[in-house]
Order: C-alpha cells, then sequence, then structure tokens
C-alpha cells in the first residue's frame, strides 16, 4: 500500500467492460511529508474518493484487481482507503 493524493479525474467513453461503471482517477503517490513522490499514476476508485483527498493505493494487479471484486480485471492501481489522518511517532 502507498498513500497518494487525487489530483484529477479521467473520462473515458470506451473502456474494457470490466470497467464498466468505475471511476478512474489520477493519483499522485506522496512521502510522509505530503511531498509528491515519483510519478502520477491512473487508479480505479473502489471507495468513492474525491479530487484532493488523501488516498490509499495498491499497486499490484491482483490486489489492485481484487479491491473492484472484479475477478481477472486488468488494474495496475487501485484505490482502498480514504486517508482521514496520519501519527507518526519518533
Amino acid at each position: 500500500m502507498q498513500i497518494a493524493r487525487v489530483i484529477g479525474t479521467v473520462v473515458s467513453t470506451q473502456k474494457h467492460r470490466k470497467f464498466e461503471g468505475a471511476k478512474l482517477l489520477l493519483v499522485q503517490p506522496l512521502t510522509l511529508d505530503d511531498e509528491p513522490r515519483g510519478v502520477a499514476l491512473l487508479a480505479v476508485d473502489a471507495v468513492g474518493a474525491g479530487e484532493h483527498e488523501k488516498v490509499l493505493i495498491v499497486i499490484e494487479g491482483r490486489a489492485a484487481g481484487e479491491a473492484l471484486g472484479v475477478k481477472a480485471a486488468p488494474v495496475d492501481a487501485a484505490i482502498i482507503g480514504i486517508v482521514d489522518q496520519v501519527d507518526l511517532h519518533e
């Protein structure tokens, strides 16, 4: 799992049949200091996240597909949670 922020939405009029009704969002992975880390990713939303929300994502095909509840879905990344708060203890 990784923490990311939703930075945009993606609209697709033509998509794989297993994505029918699924919302696609653009997410930016973050460091623990809320700084951007790496490149933005396209993720399937499994929890109803919105723009600018901090989210939990999985970036593994099998785990991402299972988050949708769709077997053998061609998914690389999925949003599996909305982050309310992060507490760091040193």
